[in-house]
């Protein structure tokens, strides 16, 4: 179950197993399932990670979380609120519509969707806030920064984490989270997906396709 090309992180030997434990005797639905907690770090190695695209926690409602950060699964109707407007924004920047929620298609091109939590109980957003999950997200972060890369940080809680970045030539972008209480303070017309992108050109490297 531990992502092999993560398992050096000193998280997976000295936190790994009381979160474990604690999930295991918890009695409540915890999303996403099991097999897909890790999905983030399972689909991206740390050598192929150009962008990252830090959230909180997984969607609460079940059927939606998948175990990347503000993806889900393509049948998933309607979107999630703060995807619907992450889609807005990416129509206003780039004027690209996605045709569902499966953002997978970002992941193949070294985009890391990562929550700073990997668990949450059904229907109790941040239920999981304080079991120790952001040790986790510490490690990634410091890491992926060991070569210049592209971090979105939305909203407070991810921007808390900024101190993890090692010091480097990296695009940090920090706006209001796209969530329905928050987008119009700031998410909206900060256009990350062509700032990551002209970001890239300027080191020669291939944009992300938003559109796949």
């Amino acid at each position: 179950m531990i992502p092999q090309a993560w398992a050096h992180l000193p998280f997976f030997s000295q936190d790994w197993p009381r979160i474990e434990a604690a999930l295991a005797a918890d009695d409540r639905v915890i999303l996403p399932p099991a097999p897909q907690r890790f999905a983030a770090l399972d689909l991206t190695q740390p050598d192929r990670v150009r962008v990252v695209i830090l959230g909180q926690d997984p969607y609460p409602t079940p059927g939606h979380a998948h175990g990347l950060a503000f993806s889900v699964e393509p049948d998933v109707r309607p979107l999630p609120r703060s995807l619907s407007n992450i889609y807005k924004e990416l129509k206003a920047d780039v004027d690209i519509t996605r045709p569902n929620g499966d953002l997978r298609g970002w992941v193949q091109q070294g985009v890391l969707l990562l929550n700073t939590a990997l668990s949450v109980p059904a229907g109790e957003a941040g239920g999981h806030a304080k079991l120790g999950w952001q040790r986790l997200a510490e490690q990634v972060l410091a890491e992926v920064s060991a070569r210049h890369c592209a971090f979105i940080l939305w909203g407070g809680h991810a921007q808390k984490l900024n101190a993890h970045i090692r010091p480097g030539d990296h695009l940090v972008i920090e706006t209001a989270h796209p969530s329905p209480l928050s987008a119009r303070r700031g998410f909206f017309g900060s256009r990350p997906f062509s700032r990551v992108n002209d970001w890239l050109a300027a080191r020669e490297e291939a944009p992300v396709d938003w559109g796949r």
